[in-house]
């Protein structure tokens, strides 16, 4: 019995760990909804025969350039994968979504709560008292605020075969994007 309630504590333990790490790590390269996976991926949606949309979304840990790097690369393996040799971006647009909290530090409930509460020396102030009502005892800060970024690039691509077309800057060779941007690519482990 014990040995058993070990093991699940240690598992639990193991579980919960392994869900923090997830959370800590910018989103690799994957699908959009991978298996047992979350926080962003790319995904594509056929719109004519050789004309794609492309998208890739990031966590909050994900840079712009990140998702940025990773929606050219998508966009240069879906080409190769039809069968194309170059891609044309005919609109591209890379939005960033902002979340601001405010966190504080004790939550009064309908019921009311327990908090901490002690006394300190204020420097020019003498003896003072902290409670939760009365303000954080550093800096008499009440809150914390937090912004958190994420990005979310999309792309519209016009794919063809043969030689890229020369003077359009927005045209790009897939092999060239897939040899050049392959060794930043993070696959999930």
């Amino acid at each position: 019995m014990t040995m058993t309630i070990g093991k699940t504590i240690g598992a639990t333990g193991l579980a919960l760990v392994l869900l923090l790490g997830g959370c800590a790590t910018p989103t690799p390269y994957q699908p959009l909804g991978a298996q047992g996976r979350t926080g962003g991926g790319y995904s594509d949606q056929r719109i004519e025969e050789n004309r794609y949309r492309v998208a890739f979304a990031g966590n909050t840990m994900t840079s712009r350039e990140t998702v940025e790097t990773y929606l050219l690369y998508r966009a240069a393996e879906l080409t190769m994968a039809k069968g194309y040799d170059w891609f044309v971006m005919a609109d591209r647009d890379t939005e960033r979504r902002t979340r601001t909290t405010v966190n504080q530090p004790f939550y009064s409930g309908p019921y009311g709560y327990w908090g901490p509460s002690w006394r300190y020396w204020g420097r020019g102030y003498g003896w003072r008292g902290w409670d939760p009502y009365w303000g954080d005892p550093f800096w008499d800060r009440q809150v914390d605020v937090s912004t958190v970024d994420r990005y979310e690039a999309t792309a519209e691509i016009v794919m063809g075969r043969g030689p890229k077309p020369r003077n359009d800057p927005r045209s790009f060779n897939a092999r060239d994007v897939m040899d050049n941007l392959g060794p930043r690519i993070i696959a999930p482990s």
